[in-house]
């Protein structure tokens, strides 16, 4: 998985930290008195005195920084770039696309995709998001990675581990949030997750109002709160939650879709980690 590969790769990079100390001199008079308790002499002495200067190591620091960030940036990108051209577009991607009912809604920059079709007079609406790709699938990842010494000899042991034992890793499930509405019937807002090609439901709610299903702002999401929208869907005979099942499948949302979602959202991820680096690679450089 591309964000495996990143991991190990920035794991793998050394970290140099940069020290800079920088003093000037300052020159202050101090005056010198002579023998004579009433008369200082008419010449004073001068004295240098280094004072840590705090402006000249920033700017020292800002610039050296600023480099070295933008190369690390630089290549960040370049590795990203090298993974896409190892691994060109999952052919299931290409596939769905090609054939499946659903319009598809992807803004660059934008976390969120979206597909869409219609199925009688329903109106159908998936949402996904690669925010799920910022869990970490290995919480002892960074404990190995970033460990004290004394870890090293479990590091050297897991190093051990043969590609196809790394590769039985389990897949991430990815959420799916489904609306299905009807005409001055509201809609149906069922999440779910799609997981080896399986598509799990968690939750069916019923909404009188469409907007409930639809519901982002602060308003309409206060006022769904104190809805009875339905019993927990592990909760529901278990026949029934086969025909629930059964529904969306007949809807277009099946195995080809579990497929299809994970594929495009390790697509998008890249394209938009890359984004991100090129977007703030301009920026320190400006």
């Amino acid at each position: 998985m591309m964000l495996s590969v990143r991991a190990i790769a920035r794991v793998a990079s050394s970290r140099t930290v940069y020290q800079t100390s920088n003093f000037s001199a300052v020159t202050k008079c101090i005056p010198f008195y002579s023998a004579s308790r009433s008369h200082p002499a008419s010449r004073p002495i001068l004295k240098q005195i280094s004072h840590f200067s705090v402006s000249s190591i920033s700017r020292s620091k800002k610039a050296g920084g600023d480099e070295d960030l933008v190369a690390k940036l630089q290549s960040e990108i370049d590795l990203e770039n090298d993974i896409k051209e190892d691994s060109s577009q999952p052919q299931s991607i290409k596939d769905y696309l090609s054939n499946s009912p659903f319009s598809i809604t992807d803004i660059p920059g934008q976390e969120d995709v979206t597909l869409k079709r219609t199925y009688g007079d329903e109106k159908i609406q998936i949402t996904f998001s690669i925010a799920d790709l910022n869990m970490d699938p290995d919480p002892e990842f960074n404990d190995r990675a970033f460990g004290d010494e004394e870890e090293e000899g479990n590091e050297e042991s897991n190093e051990q581990k043969t590609p196809e034992e790394s590769e039985e890793e389990p897949a991430l499930p990815n959420r799916l949030n489904i609306i299905v509405e009807k005409p001055n019937h509201g809609a149906l807002l069922i999440d779910a997750a799609v997981q080896d090609a399986v598509v799990m439901i968690e939750n069916v709610f019923h909404y009188p109002d469409a907007a409930h299903a639809y519901a982002k702002s602060p308003e309409k999401l206060h006022e769904r709160q104190d809805l009875y929208v339905g019993p927990p869907f592990g909760n529901l005979d278990e026949d029934l939650q086969v025909l629930f099942e059964r529904y969306l499948d007949e809807r277009g949302i099946n195995s080809a879709l579990a497929l299809f979602v994970p594929d495009y959202i390790d697509a998008k991820e890249q394209k938009e980690y890359v984004r991100w680096l090129e977007n703030v690679k301009k920026f320190v450089k400006a």
